[in-house]
């Protein structure tokens, strides 16, 4: 693996594990009953994921055209693999790193409720004193809380499986909309654009099914009528959802990226 290909994996894992903790934010807002603060908190983690993941583009795609013209084209599948790898593996990391994320914004929110200050509290984490805290976060997801994911989920097999699916098209959408335009140059422009038809239909799948989902249910957990416990394993099943929308991915990447290929000729 070259610098520049480590570059990319590393920055898809970023923006993955970022995406992925955003929901102890969800968690962290319950335990508070801080909820608008959590929700503006999951709000820019998910924002800072979905708009970093527009800078991959440029990296790609110069990746393609260097393999391109050093005549190394043929490798360029095996690249993206690897690229959809370090997306799993990050999902995979964040969802072990929840317990210690509610930790974390909990603290973050209590933090802010007194500074009314985001740059206060992102520069905290550099001081010795965030530094600190961070490590006293950190907790492993505990036996118990695994053998609680057998209980009842708080959502439905359906939430799940389009969850699954919205996440399997926002990790392939830009991938596969690049590599289009290496099996089709002559409209590689067109086939590179139409990354935004794929990841607009997976954000409008997300927040038209899944975030009312989980909306209602925060609030069905202050009113008291469904547990943190259940909400919590409700945000761990989402987030393996997630996890398996990554894996789908890397399955459904050569298919969308000859679809996306095709479409570009009729454009």
């Amino acid at each position: 693996m070259d610098s520049q290909l480590l570059i990319i994996c590393l920055l898809t894992a970023g923006i993955n594990l970022i995406g992925t903790l955003a929901y102890a934010a969800r968690i962290a807002g319950v335990r508070t009953r801080r909820i608008a603060m959590s929700f503006a908190l999951f709000n820019i983690l998910v924002l800072v994921s979905r708009t970093s993941n527009s800078f991959l583009g440029p990296f790609l795609a110069k990746r393609i055209e260097t393999r391109i013209a050093s005549g190394g084209g043929d490798a360029l599948y095996a690249d993206f693999q690897l690229v959809l790898l370090s997306a799993s593996l990050a999902v995979a990391v964040g969802i072990l790193l929840v317990p210690t994320g509610q930790r974390l914004f909990a603290r973050a929110i209590g933090y802010f409720q007194k500074n009314r200050s985001t740059a206060k509290m992102i520069l905290r984490t550099a001081t010795p004193t965030g530094l600190r805290t961070v490590r006293e976060a950190i907790q492993p997801p505990s036996v118990t809380h695994l053998k609680g994911l057998m209980l009842d989920r708080g959502v439905g097999w359906g939430v799940l499986i389009a969850n699954c699916l919205a996440q399997a098209l926002i990790v392939v959408g830009v991938l596969a909309s690049l590599y289009a335009g290496y099996l089709n140059p002559e409209f590689r422009v067109t086939a590179s654009q139409l990354s935004a038809v794929i990841n607009g239909f997976a954000t409008i799948l997300l927040f038209a099914l899944i975030d009312p989902q989980l909306s209602v249910m925060t609030d069905d957990v202050i009113d008291g009528r469904v547990s943190e416990a259940v909400f919590r394993r409700t945000i761990i099943w989402i987030s393996l959802s997630r996890l398996v929308g990554t894996i789908l991915a890397q399955a459904l990447f050569l298919p969308a990226a000859k679809l996306v290929a095709w479409i570009a000729n009729y454009v």
